[in-house]
C-alpha cells in the first residue's frame, strides 16, 4: 500500500500544487481500483492531500494572504469530475458571457451544462449544477470557441444588435479562437453566425 500511496503522491506533485484535481481513475495503472480507493482515503485522512467532493481529491496550495489551503479550482474540479464519470461538461451562457465582459450577471449558482444527467454536485464548500443540454450544445465541448458560443447563446438574438458585443470579443478574444469560432460557425444560431464572422480577417480563416 506504501508503494502505491508514495506514487500517488509522486504523481500529484509532479502537477504542482493546486494545479490538479484528480480520481481514483487517474491512477488505476498503478494497481486495482480497490488498493487505489484504499490508499486515497488514507492520505486524504493524514492530510497529505484534500478530499474536495466524492472521488474528487488535490494537494492544495496555501494561501499567502489567508494562510490556510486556498479553494480548490473549480474548473479543474470539473473536468475531473467529467473524466470520473465519462461525460463531457462546459460552463453554462451566464458564466461564459461574464468571463468575457460582456454582461455583468454572475449566476447565483455555479452551473454547467452536460450530456449526463442534471443534477447538483458538492465540490468543496460549493455546489455545483449540472444541467444537461442537447447535441447541439454539447458538440461544441472541447472546442477553443466553446464559451464564446454558449455566451452567444445565452446572450440570444438581441446580442446581433447590440454593436458593443463583436467589438468586445474582436478586442477580448484570441486569433485563434476567432478562427475556430468561424470553422463552427455552422453550429451556431443564424442570428449569431453573422457576429462569428464579423470577428476575423478574411486573410486569417483558413478552409
Amino acid at each position: 500500500m506504501t508503494g502505491i500511496s508514495d506514487r500517488i503522491m509522486k504523481r500529484l506533485r509532479s502537477k504542482g500544487r493546486g494545479k490538479w484535481v484528480c480520481t481514483p481513475k487517474d491512477f488505476l495503472d498503478l494497481g486495482s481500483r480497490a488498493a487505489i480507493d484504499q490508499a486515497l482515503s488514507r492520505l486524504a485522512k493524514s492530510g497529505d492531500l484534500r478530499r474536495v467532493g466524492r472521488g474528487l481529491y488535490d494537494l492544495p496550495r496555501t494561501s499567502g494572504v489567508l494562510k490556510r489551503p486556498a479553494p480548490v479550482d473549480m474548473d479543474k474540479a470539473v473536468a475531473a469530475l467529467a473524466r470520473r464519470d465519462s461525460v463531457r461538461i462546459m460552463p453554462d451562457g451566464i458564466a461564459a458571457a461574464n468571463q468575457l465582459g460582456l454582461t455583468n450577471a454572475v449566476p447565483a449558482k455555479t452551473s454547467y451544462v452536460t450530456d449526463g444527467a442534471t443534477r447538483d454536485v458538492k465540490i468543496g464548500n460549493r455546489t455545483v449544477r449540472l444541467r444537461h443540454a442537447g447535441p447541439s450544445v454539447m458538440a461544441w465541448a472541447g472546442k477553443t470557441s466553446a464559451p464564446v458560443a454558449q455566451a452567444l447563446r445565452w446572450l440570444g438574438p438581441q446580442a446581433a444588435l447590440d454593436t458593443r458585443v463583436a467589438t468586445t470579443l474582436k478586442r477580448k478574444l484570441p486569433d485563434a479562437v476567432k478562427k475556430d469560432l468561424v470553422r463552427n460557425s455552422g453550429g451556431l444560431p443564424s442570428w449569431a453566425a453573422p457576429i462569428a464572422h464579423s470577428l476575423v480577417d478574411p486573410q486569417i480563416v483558413t478552409p
